[in-house]
């Protein structure tokens, strides 16, 4: 049965696209070169009439208007200088994309996410390096369940897992074996823990179940892009 939120959305003829793969409708890359980050903003928008425009914002940490920018096309790059890196559990700092889509000064719709701007590698010798430094993955497995509840979480029960995660001093969890709540992954970016996620494709693969894998793998993908702290 249905163990998650249940919203019903309204929405205008013109709005951004709900269903594609499930994702949120836009899609934020940021990318570190040198001391400045730039920053590809793409939003997906069903029925965009000729007279309807894009309003682009970027905020700070701290809601302050940092770039906006307002046109036509679907995709803008931005460039932030000296950009406030995400690392981890030392500083998850986090900026803001705002879209709005307008129609003669009306907000037919709006959308945003918060991102974050690192950049992250694996060494064969020096391990997990984030941000140009080695940062040593310690951590847990973590599943979404309760004794007397199952997986029928509650805020209050992911803010807990959280407590209990950061008070063991983790730096990095491992989602297993689903999609988990997307309010624990605004809570990894918010408390900058290193993410791995993934699907129940585990043990034994069923033989025709590689379309159905893909799939899973694709919504994966794009419902969660925009975290900063998924790495894998």
């Amino acid at each position: 049965g249905l163990y998650r939120d249940v919203n019903i959305i309204g929405l205008s003829e013109s709005h951004f696209d709900l269903d594609y793969y499930g994702g949120p409708g836009i899609r934020v890359t940021p990318e570190i070169v040198g001391e400045d980050a730039k920053v590809t903003v793409e939003v997906y928008v069903t029925n965009k009439k000729e007279q309807q425009k894009l309003d682009y914002v970027l905020k700070d940490g701290r809601g302050n208007v940092i770039a906006e920018t307002i046109g036509d096309g679907t995709k803008v790059v931005f460039s932030i200088p000296n950009v406030h890196l995400w690392h981890g559990r030392k500083d998850p700092y986090l900026y803001t994309a705002e879209v709005k889509l307008v129609e003669e000064e009306q907000i037919l719709d709006n959308i945003s996410t918060r991102f974050g701007c690192r950049s992250f590698e694996i060494h064969p010798d020096n391990g997990f390096i984030l941000n140009g430094e080695e940062y040593p993955l310690r951590g847990v497995s973590r599943h979404q369940d309760r004794w007397g509840l199952g997986n029928a979480l509650l805020k209050e029960h992911h803010e807990e897992d959280m407590e209990y995660i950061c008070e063991m001093g983790a730096n990095t969890i491992r989602l297993a074996h689903y999609q988990h709540n997307q309010y624990f992954y605004d809570l990894c970016d918010k408390y900058g823990f290193i993410v791995w996620a993934e699907i129940p494709c585990i043990s034994e693969h069923m033989p025709n179940g590689r379309e159905n894998t893909i799939s899973q793998m694709k919504e994966l993908i794009i419902q969660n892009y925009n975290h900063a702290s998924i790495c894998f």
